[in-house]
């Protein structure tokens, strides 16, 4: 299900959380950005926030954005939208620009998985796949296949949820993720491959830093970077959320972005 505002005037900006998180999640980015005048819309992808999909047969990345595609496929012939992904949502704006590159004027990645071809190599598994075993044992796992197969979701506990995503976030925030967050479909996610080539550099890429991510660290981040470099890279010094911890600097440097191709 998609959350949509139709002020007239700005650019229409579409942002697409990351696993466990809804559309939800972007309600202070999106508060901030009605009263200036920009359209918005806050993607639920499939079996996230209100969608009603259970995420344990949610298997490809194609069906996971699936929400993602329909909302693309059906903009009018001449509108063209800014894709902003958070976290693992990094890799739904990748499979957008694959498939939907006309549509699309600019993809910005907060804290997300920049990642060219997907995880199809080790390294793409070590920039870009979070490494949390120094927490211990974090995730409640589902298993639609049974306990003999690979999980099929998965979902961080809640009482590691503030302290690995929110450290930064107001605490009502980090209450309500932990009442709203849902399993994320890990199949579709650590599944998610792609080709490259010419079409992965055909949108302008814009990243967007978060200096004190226990998720994604400081390192990752450098490697995505320097391995598909984006256009531009902004720096907040926030936590892994910024939707929550700094939502006026996130807004800010949207606004900036959006003015590098106001003439485009």
């Amino acid at each position: 299900m998609n959350i949509e505002t139709t002020p007239t005037g700005k650019q229409h900006f579409v942002l697409v959380h990351g696993v466990g998180h809804g559309a939800w999640c972007w309600y202070k980015v999106r508060s901030l950005m009605e009263p200036s005048g920009y359209k918005v819309t806050c993607i639920d992808l499939k079996g996230a926030g209100i969608e009603p999909s259970d995420p344990n047969t949610v298997l490809t990345l194609e069906d996971y954005d699936q929400p993602l595609a329909n909302f693309l496929s059906t903009l009018p012939q001449d509108e063209k939208v800014i894709l902003v992904g958070h976290s693992a949502g990094g890799l739904s704006l990748t499979d957008a620009i694959h498939r939907f590159a006309s549509k699309i004027h600019m993809a910005v990645y907060v804290a997300a998985n920049m990642l060219e071809h997907g995880f199809s190599t080790d390294q793409d598994f070590k920039d870009g796949d979070p490494d949390l075993s120094s927490y211990g044992d974090i995730y409640e796992k589902e298993y639609g296949f049974g306990t003999d197969q690979p999980p099929t979701s998965v979902l961080m506990k809640e009482q590691f949820q503030r302290q690995i995503m929110y450290n930064m976030s107001p605490i009502e925030d980090a209450i309500l993720a932990s009442m709203l967050l849902r399993p994320g479909p890990v199949r579709a996610l650590s599944g998610a491959r792609f080709i490259g080539g010419p079409d992965a550099n055909r949108v302008p890429r814009v990243f967007m830093k978060t200096m004190h991510d226990r998720v994604i660290k400081q390192e990752q981040q450098d490697a995505m970077i320097k391995r598909w470099p984006p256009s531009k890279v902004f720096v907040l010094e926030s936590d892994h959320s910024p939707f929550f911890s700094t939502p006026s600097a996130l807004f800010g440097f949207l606004v900036e972005a959006a003015a590098s191709i106001q003439c485009t």
